[in-house]
C-alpha cells in the first residue's frame, strides 16, 4: 500500500459575511500562513468569503484543484448561515449525518451548564464518511479533518481565535506533521532605510522580481523597506544565498539589518560598546519611545519647541549624560511633511545632516525619528 503524498502547497479560506462586509477583521488567516509557510508550505492564497453555500462550495471545490491542504475557518456554528459542513460535504458527494458521539458530547455539555440544547445545535454533531472531529474545549463547534484519497486534506476549524488556535496546536498539526506536512525551505530578508520600496523595485529589475524560484518580494514596512528572497524544494537554502549574494552589493549602501533585525539591533552593533543619549524638539519624544528599551540608551530629553542649536545640544547631552554619543534632534511640519535635521556628536566631531519625512503631524513625527537612526548608523559606519 503506498503512502498518501505529503503535504506542500495550502491555501485558506475564512468563511463568514462578517468578514466579507467588514464588520470583522479576519486575524486568524495571515498568523495560519505564517506557521504553515514556517514548516516549508506555500500558502498560494488565503480567500474570505460570504455565508453562502454555493459560493464556500465553488471556494473548496477550486482550492482542492491547486492545493494539498485547504483550511478553512469560522462557518461551523449552529445557525442556518454556518455552511462549512454543508459545502465541504457538498464537494466530497455525501451527505452529513448525526454522529452520536458528537450528540452525547453536545447534549451533556449543555447538560453541565443546566440548560436545554437547541434543536439547531443538532448540526454540530454532524460528520460525513471519512471525516474525523476535531474536539473542542471552548465552544461547542468541533471541527473536522477529512483526509481524501489522491485529492489532498481539508481541515475545517472554528473562527474564534480562542477555540480555533488550541485545536489548531494541539489536535491539527500533529496530524499534518504525520501526515507529511512542508518540505525544505528558506528565506532571508534585507532591511533597508534612506530608498522608497519603487526605488528598490528599480534596483532588482523585474527579471528577479518575477521570477518564481527563489522568490524576491519587496515589502514597505512602517520602519524599514524589506526584501524577502525565499524557495522551496530541495537546495532551497542554496538558492536563497545565491540570490542574497547577487543583490547584496547593489543593495549594500541601505541595508542596515537582515532577518528580523530592528534598529536596536543595527545601531547596537554600530555603537559596538558605546552609549548614546538624545534631546528632541519638536517630535514628541518618539525618538526616546524608539530606543528606550535598549541597554546603550542611558539619556533622553524632550525639549520644547523654540530656537536650539542642535550642533550644542549634541555635545551637551552627551557631557550631561557622560555617554559615547550624543544625537539631537529637530522636527518641524514645512508644506506637507516634516522637516528633520540631526546633529550628532562622536569622538572629537559633530556631523549635522537635514531630511524631509513624508506626511506631517505624528507620522512625520514617527518618521523624524526613523530618519535620525538612519542618520546615526550612517555616522557610525565611519
Amino acid at each position: 500500500m503506498t503512502s498518501p503524498p505529503s503535504l506542500r502547497r495550502a491555501e485558506i479560506l475564512a468563511v463568514g459575511t462578517e468578514l466579507t462586509t467588514g464588520s470583522t477583521r479576519d486575524t486568524n488567516s495571515g498568523d495560519l500562513a505564517a506557521e504553515l509557510a514556517a514548516r516549508g508550505m506555500e500558502v498560494g492564497r488565503i480567500t474570505a468569503l460570504p455565508d453562502r453555500l454555493e459560493v464556500v462550495a465553488e471556494a473548496f471545490r477550486a482550492a482542492l484543484e491547486r492545493a494539498d491542504l485547504v483550511i478553512s475557518t469560522g462557518g461551523l456554528g449552529p445557525t442556518p448561515d454556518d455552511l462549512t459542513r454543508e459545502a465541504i460535504a457538498a464537494v466530497c458527494g455525501v451527505v452529513p449525518a448525526i454522529d452520536p458521539e458528537l450528540e452525547r458530547w453536545l447534549r451533556d455539555l449543555f447538560e453541565r451548564r443546566g440548560l436545554s440544547m437547541p434543536a439547531t445545535n443538532l448540526k454540530q454533531a454532524w460528520l460525513i464518511a471519512g471525516a474525523m472531529a476535531l474536539s473542542n474545549a471552548q465552544g461547542t463547534a468541533p471541527g473536522w479533518w477529512v483526509d481524501l484519497p489522491d485529492r489532498g486534506v481539508i481541515v475545517a476549524l472554528p473562527g474564534p481565535p480562542r477555540e480555533m488556535w488550541p485545536m489548531w496546536r494541539e489536535q491539527v498539526m500533529p496530524r499534518l506533521k504525520a501526515r507529511g506536512l512542508g518540505q525544505e525551505a528558506a528565506a532571508e530578508t534585507l532591511r533597508l532605510t534612506g530608498i522608497g520600496e519603487s526605488a528598490v523595485a528599480d534596483l532588482i529589475g523585474d527579471a528577479i522580481l518575477r521570477a518564481p524560484d527563489p522568490e524576491v518580494a519587496t515589502y514597505a514596512r512602517p520602519d524599514a523597506v524589506d526584501v524577502r528572497i525565499s524557495a522551496f524544494g530541495p537546495g532551497a537554502g542554496e538558492r536563497v544565498a545565491s540570490m542574497a549574494a547577487c543583490l547584496e552589493p547593489t543593495l549594500k549602501e541601505w541595508t542596515f539589518a537582515r532577518g528580523e533585525e530592528t534598529w536596536l539591533d543595527a545601531l547596537g552593533r554600530r555603537l559596538a560598546g558605546r552609549t548614546l543619549a538624545t534631546v528632541e524638539i519638536g517630535s514628541a519624544g518618539q525618538l526616546a519611545v524608539l530606543l528606550g528599551s535598549a541597554s546603550w540608551f542611558v539619556r533622553g530629553e524632550v525639549l520644547p519647541d523654540g530656537r536650539h542649536d542642535l550642533r550644542t545640544g549634541s555635545r551637551r547631552v552627551r557631557e550631561v549624560a557622560s555617554s559615547d554619543v550624543g544625537l539631537a534632534l529637530r522636527a518641524r511640519e514645512r508644506r506637507g511633511n516634516t522637516a528633520v535635521s540631526v546633529a550628532i556628536a562622536v569622538g572629537g566631531r559633530v556631523a549635522q545632516r537635514t531630511r524631509t519625512a513624508f506626511l506631517p503631524g505624528s507620522e512625520g513625527r514617527r518618521r523624524a525619528a526613523l530618519a535620525a537612526c538612519a542618520e546615526l548608523w550612517r555616522e557610525l559606519e565611519g
